[in-house]
């Protein structure tokens, strides 16, 4: 399998790129409109055809580039069914994987930060990886207090589907604000702070409820761009543009910024 983890720095989100060597198709896990062209670049220089982008949730912190890659590309768009959003091709469930070429991505329904989130865990010869979207962060989780957010729900999410996979799944999040690129399993049930070491439902409901965090900057205008898969108007996107965003996750940002 190709492979590429791919950063934007303004949002802090990993873009994932997955490759079949034999067929030559491709999927772009979670994409970034100001990374457009450099996805791209990826491809051509990589010699691969994307056949989706595959998303995780509906973004508050961004706009997905997933309309401007399908009218380039040709591509199909893969979002989570309970969205019924018109303008995906392909509603995504646990009950149907998703195969490209060689690559099997098996959805993992993951609802907490968002009430429809889904992960993806992609299984080859010899390793394990479950990309987590805002659900599991390294050493922390997404928020819980806006789009039917719910901590309960979260815990179970985490706890059930997520620390069941084997210690040695590698974890692969949305997010990640300390330039760490990915964790395990493992790692995360022992020393997540939020959510490992035995931590209690009771505890982590409580923890999550006195977070005080900062209203997401980019959330008006995001959100309702992406539930049209990233199409917004160009007076609405320079705007994004303008406006920086760290608080979607609950995770600090460099300058104290939730």
């Amino acid at each position: 399998m190709i492979f590429r983890q791919l950063f934007e720095p303004e949002s802090s989100t990993y873009t994932y790129l997955l490759g079949c060597p034999e067929t030559g198709q491709a999927v772009l896990i979670d994409p970034v409109v100001e990374t457009l062209e450099r996805d791209l670049q990826v491809l051509q220089t990589l010699e691969l055809k994307l056949a989706y982008v595959l998303e995780t949730h509906i973004h508050a912190d961004h706009v997905t580039s997933a309309c401007r890659l399908r009218r380039l590309t040709g591509c199909k768009l893969a979002v989570p069914a309970m969205e019924r959003l018109s303008c995906a091709d392909l509603g995504i469930d646990e009950k149907q994987p998703l195969r490209v070429g060689s690559v099997c991505f098996q959805p993992l329904f993951t609802p907490g930060h968002t009430d429809t989130h889904h992960g993806y865990l992609v299984e080859l010869p010899g390793v394990l990886r479950v990309f987590t979207g805002d659900a599991l962060l390294i050493d922390g989780c997404g928020r819980t207090d806006f789009q039917s957010g719910d901590p309960a729900a979260l815990y179970r999410s985490i706890h059930e589907k997520l620390f069941s996979l084997p210690g040695d799944t590698l974890v692969y999040p949305a997010h990640d604000y300390q330039h760490r690129h990915v964790s395990t399993v493992a790692q995360e049930r022992e020393r997540n702070p939020r959510l490992g070491g035995g931590r209690t439902l009771e505890e982590f409901i409580a923890l999550m409820a006195n977070l005080k965090l900062a209203y997401p900057k980019k959330m008006d205008l995001a959100v309702p761009a992406n539930r049209q898969c990233g199409e917004c108007p160009s007076e609405a996107l320079a705007h994004l543009h303008q406006v920086g965003s760290r608080s979607e996750q609950g995770v600090p940002a460099p300058d104290g910024r939730a």
